[in-house]
C-alpha cells in the first residue's frame, strides 16, 4: 500500500523570509482531493508567521493516533456484534525532550467516550480488551516511539 499527499506552500516575500519571518501556512492537499489549511504550531513559532486557525503537525499527529484507534476500535467492536451509537475523543499529547536530547511528541493521551445501544453490552473489562486490541493493530501506533496512553472515560 502507498500513500500520497501534496504540501503547498508559498513565499510572500523575500525580505521577510530572508529574516526568519516569513508566513509558515501551507495546504495539505490528500489524494482524495481535499484540501486542509495547515501551518505551523503557534505554540513554536508565534503568530503572525502562524496561522492559529490552520492545522498544525503537532495536532494532525495526535489526530492520526485517535483516529487510527477508533477505525481499530469501532471495526473490533462491530466483529464482536457491539454497536456504538457514538464515539468522541479529547486526545492530548505532551511535546518534550526525548532520550536523545531531542524535542519529541513523547506522551499521548487518547480520553475516548464510547456510547454503546442495542442488547449487546460489553463489560468494562471488556471496553479495555477492546481498547487494547484497537491500539494493538493501529497502524499508526505501531509506526511510532511516542508512548500512547488509552484512558477512556
Amino acid at each position: 500500500m502507498k500513500y500520497n499527499i501534496k504540501i503547498l506552500w508559498k513565499n510572500d516575500s523575500a525580505e521577510l523570509f530572508t529574516k526568519n519571518k516569513y508566513s509558515r501556512a501551507h495546504k495539505w492537499v490528500f489524494d482524495g482531493g481535499i484540501e486542509v489549511p495547515a501551518s505551523s504550531s503557534p505554540q513554536i513559532v508565534p503568530v503572525p508567521m502562524s496561522d492559529k486557525s490552520a492545522v498544525d503537525p503537532e495536532e494532525a499527529f495526535i489526530a492520526a493516533l485517535s483516529s487510527c484507534h477508533m477505525l481499530f476500535f469501532l471495526s473490533i467492536s462491530a466483529k464482536q456484534n457491539y454497536v456504538i451509537d457514538r464515539y468522541e475523543d479529547k486526545a492530548e499529547g505532551v511535546m518534550g525532550k526525548n532520550d536523545n536530547g531531542k524535542t519529541a511528541m513523547n506522551e499521548v493521551t487518547l480520553h475516548p467516550q464510547v456510547i454503546f445501544s442495542g442488547s449487546n453490552f460489553p463489560s468494562p473489562d471488556q471496553v479495555d480488551k477492546l481498547h487494547q486490541l484497537a491500539h494493538a493493530q493501529c497502524f499508526i501506533a505501531n509506526s511510532v516511539r511516542t508512548k500512547i496512553n488509552i484512558k477512556p472515560n
